[in-house]
């Protein structure tokens, strides 16, 4: 009896729209299309969802980790949660009852969840660690948000400055808050939600919006309570009609002093390990170098410290031009025999357009034994559209040194060697 009236349950997969911070991370990860979005929700579709769980580890919040018992007939659609501020309740037991659903047939449901299916040969997100490496330091996440004690935390912008050359259709901005005697610690590779003041046409408040921390875990000033972060702002679209989006040009035209809300730190896996000796190779493309920056900055100071013993660190960082590319000057003073800094830039005049792929492939001899080495910690950041030639990349690579990609591959993703964030 319980089993046939099992049939008209689901367990239902939502998406928590007051602590989700429209990242994209869980609809880039999930293997079946089951996730969408509007302009304000990621909703996702039970008609669709196998409950692989693939998108759950990579979520930086845990909004994606909520479910629902209910009749199957009553299951939430997408057009429904897309119009959700928060989730509805967990239906009771009595009303459950009332549907024609047991206590007993419920539990069943629930144990019987499908087994996580396994995702594509194809998708690099299968090669995704959703550990971080095994000595990073603790990442404490979700300390101010929606449903934390405090909902936001106030910071105090202390430094605003251009670091792409000028152009009509972006720029890019190098941002400092302080948060003062509030406590708000982040490590490299965590981000932050940045809420913007007033409302959307709806009249709702706006959603956060995530920036990554482009700072060292002591601060962009050391032993300050404050950060950096690393944000573009689109003036233009490809009709060069003028654009004005809501956060990232509320943050460009912020002056030193104003007041920003923060939610956050959020992420417990794209973190560096502490390993003194370990390798760590970064793959990037432009605002995607901002926790590329944090790792740099971070092995930079320790050296000037006397307490970095070598791990080598490699640097691929692609952009349409060199004027395009953030923090290029500074990037040209780090000395050699610290970082090894490989540039692609794909709109040259007069040159082939050259992508992060192409100058991974020159450096097959040096990442080859990386891939193989326990201690050689691979970060990918960028947009999306870069991941999958990325990690194509980094099989051909490996295949062509003899290596067995399938095995290094699987280790990485199980050792939190292999980390990829795009959007």
């Amino acid at each position: 009896m319980d089993m046939a009236v099992n049939a008209e349950v689901i367990r239902q997969h939502l998406i928590d729209p007051e602590i989700c911070i429209r990242c994209n991370t869980c609809e880039a990860t999930c293997p079946v299309a089951a996730i969408t979005h509007d302009s304000r929700n990621y909703v996702v579709d039970a008609a669709k969802c196998n409950f692989c769980m693939a998108c759950v580890p990579p979520c930086p919040t845990g909004s994606i980790d909520n479910w629902r018992t209910l009749p199957r007939q009553r299951a939430y659609g997408v057009d429904e949660q897309l119009g959700w501020d928060e989730l509805p309740p967990e239906l009771t037991p009595e009303q459950l009852a009332e549907a024609g659903v047991s206590a007993a047939g419920a539990a069943v449901e629930a144990a019987e969840q499908p087994a996580p299916v396994a995702e594509a040969a194809v998708s690099s997100a299968q090669y995704n660690a959703t550990l971080p490496p095994w000595s990073a330091a603790h990442a404490y996440a979700n300390l101010y948000g929606p449903k934390a004690a405090e909902k936001s935390v106030t910071a105090t912008v202390t430094g605003n400055v251009r670091v792409t050359e000028v152009g009509t259709d972006y720029d890019t901005h190098h941002i400092v808050l302080d948060f003062g005697a509030m406590p708000f610690p982040v490590l490299e590779g965590q981000s932050i939600g940045i809420v913007p003041p007033g409302s959307d046409a709806d009249g709702r408040p706006h959603h956060a919006r995530q920036y990554s921390v482009a700072s060292p875990r002591n601060g962009e000033r050391p032993l300050y309570n404050n950060l950096s972060l690393t944000i573009k702002r689109v003036l233009e679209d490809h009709q060069g009609r003028p654009v004005r989006g809501v956060a990232s040009n509320y943050m460009c035209d912020l002056k030193v002093g104003d007041k920003v809300q923060v939610i956050g730190p959020f992420g417990t896996t794209f973190l560096m390990p502490n390993h003194p000796k370990s390798h760590i190779v970064m793959i990037c493309t432009g605002t995607g170098s901002a926790p590329m920056r944090a790792m740099t900055e971070w092995r930079r100071r320790l050296r000037h410290s006397g307490k970095f013993e070598g791990g080598r660190l490699m640097l691929f960082f692609g952009a349409r031009t060199k004027e395009e590319l953030p923090y290029f000057g500074p990037l040209q003073n780090l000395p050699k025999d610290f970082i090894d800094i490989n540039f692609a830039f794909s709109r040259t005049a007069g040159q082939p357009k050259r992508y992060v792929q192409h100058a991974m492939a020159e450096r097959a001899a040096d990442l080859a034994p990386l891939l193989a080495d326990p201690n050689a910690f691979f970060y990918v950041c960028g947009l999306k559209a870069m991941e999958e030639g990325v990690v194509a990349t980094l099989r051909d690579i490996a295949r062509g040194a003899g290596l067995d990609w399938d095995a290094v591959g699987a280790a990485m993703k199980r050792e939190g060697r292999l980390h990829l964030e795009t959007y």
